[in-house]
């Protein structure tokens, strides 16, 4: 999956994948790259629009989703 690198002191990028519904994230402090299954494209847009993607993942997504690590 193609990732984009954002403006985050958690994350170094994210990628998605809306056809198979998977956001893909690559953690600052660790390089790990984990996957997160049927999230929906309103989350994505309303976690990629948001003040703090950290915040956002630690709130909303972490634990509420199915995830796997990649890498």
């Amino acid at each position: 999956m193609k990732r984009h690198h954002v403006q985050s002191t958690a994350l170094q990028s994210v990628g998605y994948d809306p056809d198979n519904k998977i956001l893909e994230l690559e953690f600052r402090e660790n390089g790990a790259v984990w996957q997160y299954f049927k999230f929906p494209n309103s989350v994505y847009k309303r976690f990629i629009n948001s003040e703090s993607l950290g915040n956002y993942f630690v709130t909303k997504i972490k634990g509420k989703y199915r995830e796997m690590k990649v890498v």
